[in-house]
């Protein structure tokens, strides 16, 4: 996709960082007809840090609910799979994403309305590490406590990295476990890039009747050379030529 994006910039990074995760989600945990993708009993994923869509897309490829030739319109005009997610349910992108620190207050506005209608679905947002400096995380977050949304599995991607730099350049967040536990969450720290582990965190259990926090530790750009702990990665272009050097360095797995 970010091949095809031509001469516009993809977030590459923090796709791959989240890519075991979003992999795992969508394989082994949530409940997503793909020939049903509105079905009103349908676990719901929110990714609340919209511009790592990239990986959004390709787990919504593997379900068929988009194209293989059609992930070839990334960021083309007209496309319905602009640089950040814009809602198009019959194709899972469940929620227009990318303005940080959204997402959370939005799962947990669907998380309470399928209890209120007593539908057991539950509801996944994936941020960033540097999305937690948002104040309208730390709001919901509480509020998601308060009223006790035990439906809501949010997911930090710790990459230890945002745009403009690392996050302990901009903003420590070394004891986000322990801040999510104050504010009442149940908390799993967790290998991002470790498939037992991941899967493992979505079925523990914790404090009765609370969200969940599923604090991943990852690598930005992982999977490459090129890009891992390389922050220019958050959003560049890929050519022909890096293109190749990456499927090579697959090739040589």
């Amino acid at each position: 996709m970010a091949l095809h994006a031509g001469s516009n910039s993809a977030h590459i990074g923090g796709a791959l960082s989240l890519a075991d995760v979003v992999a795992c989600l969508y394989s082994s945990i949530m409940s997503i007809d793909k020939n049903n993708p509105t079905d009103e009993f349908r676990d719901r994923f929110i990714l609340s840090k919209g511009h790592a869509c990239l990986i959004l897309y390709s787990a919504l490829m593997e379900l068929e609910l988009i194209g293989k030739n059609e992930i070839k319109n990334f960021e083309s005009d007209n496309s319905d799979l602009p640089g950040h997610p814009v809602i198009n349910r019959e194709k899972g992108i469940e929620f227009s994403n990318g303005s940080l620190g959204m997402g959370l207050s939005v799962g947990i506005g669907v998380a309470l309305a399928l209890q209120k209608k007593n539908i057991k679905s539950k509801v996944y947002v994936a941020m960033g590490d540097g999305e937690c400096n948002e104040g309208s995380v730390w709001e919901a977050a509480m509020s998601a406590s308060n009223f006790n949304i035990n439906n809501l599995i949010a997911i930090v991607d710790k990459n230890n990295f945002q745009q403009t730099g690392s996050t302990n350049e901009i903003m420590k967040n070394d004891n986000l476990k322990q801040k999510w536990e104050s504010f009442g969450w149940n908390v799993v720290e967790i290998d991002g890039h470790n498939i037992s582990e991941i899967y493992n965190s979505f079925l523990s259990n914790g404090l009765k009747n609370k969200p969940k926090l599923v604090l991943a530790n990852t690598i930005k750009g992982k999977g490459f050379k090129f890009s891992e702990n390389k922050n220019e990665w958050h959003h560049s272009i890929m050519t022909q030529k890096i293109y190749d050097e990456a499927l090579k360095e697959l090739n040589e797995e």
